[in-house]
């Protein structure tokens, strides 16, 4: 186990804390946000094998590497994932990619916030709606849970995972969004209005301590001037002014 995939689980004494996998803390965590959003495992069906299901997908997050999907992306149109699997006549691959399709909506949906992450649209206003994409995720998970109980002959493990998936798919979105605030403390995107006045804000403060500044170079400019009057130094003078009516409108002088 290397250092980077174990962490030490805070509330305890110091000479208590031990290190614990990564995906322990994705567990603990999880678990914890279950029960936060009310939607404590196994409230209507046993699927504490979802709950581990979804511990590795998130820890997958922090060590793609080490999971069997590293190397491998989503497929952001429909058009381009149907000829992926078509005429390859084998309904794991097909699996394999409709599950890999339905994760990266529900993890960029739900931890996220952004279905843009799976499909990066040119044109922002032709993009699909939130509704959308959660359908098109339970979609691929109900066809990822068929294409897997072909492969297999029957149903397994993992294929009724698929299926729980599915089925709960808004459940699971409402866990993973609750984990994310609460506990991996991943803020929302600020929108452009709060990043403008939050520009403003902050270039505001930059802006005064400019301007003071350059209000004591044109004082300093001012004074060399009139004790030494010259093209120079009044070209010095004018070009502080300038500076200063570039940030502030409403200053004005003129060298009579």
């Amino acid at each position: 186990m290397t250092a980077g995939s174990i962490y030490i689980p805070l509330g305890t004494m110091e000479m208590e804390k031990e290190p614990a996998p990564a995906g322990f803390f994705m567990m603990d965590h999880l678990l914890y946000s279950r029960m936060d959003c009310g939607y404590p495992s196994n409230d209507e069906r046993y699927d504490e094998d979802v709950n581990v299901y979804l511990a590795g997908l998130l820890e997958s997050l922090i060590f793609p590497i080490m999971h069997a999907a590293a190397g491998k992306q989503a497929t952001p149109y429909d058009l381009d994932l149907f000829g992926s699997i078509a005429g390859a006549n084998d309904p794991r691959a097909a699996h394999d990619r409709y599950r890999l399709n339905a994760d990266s909506i529900l993890l960029s949906l739900g931890i996220f916030d952004n279905p843009r992450v799976s499909r990066p649209d040119s044109i922002p206003h032709l993009g699909l709606s939130r509704d959308a994409w959660l359908g098109r995720g339970k979609a691929y998970y109900s066809i990822a849970q068929s294409y897997r109980v072909q492969a297999d002959r029957r149903s397994t493990a993992i294929s009724d995972i698929m299926g729980k998936l599915s089925e709960g798919f808004e459940k699971y979105l409402k866990v993973l969004s609750t984990m994310k605030s609460e506990y991996l403390n991943i803020l929302g995107r600020i929108s452009e209005g709060e990043m403008y006045h939050l520009d403003r804000a902050v270039r505001g403060g930059e802006i005064r301590k400019e301007l003071g500044a350059l209000h004591d170079e044109f004082l300093d400019a001012y004074s060399e001037y009139m004790r030494n009057p010259s093209v120079a130094a009044k070209g010095v003078v004018e070009d502080k002014a300038a500076r200063i009516r570039s940030l502030d409108p409403s200053f004005s002088f003129e060298l009579g």
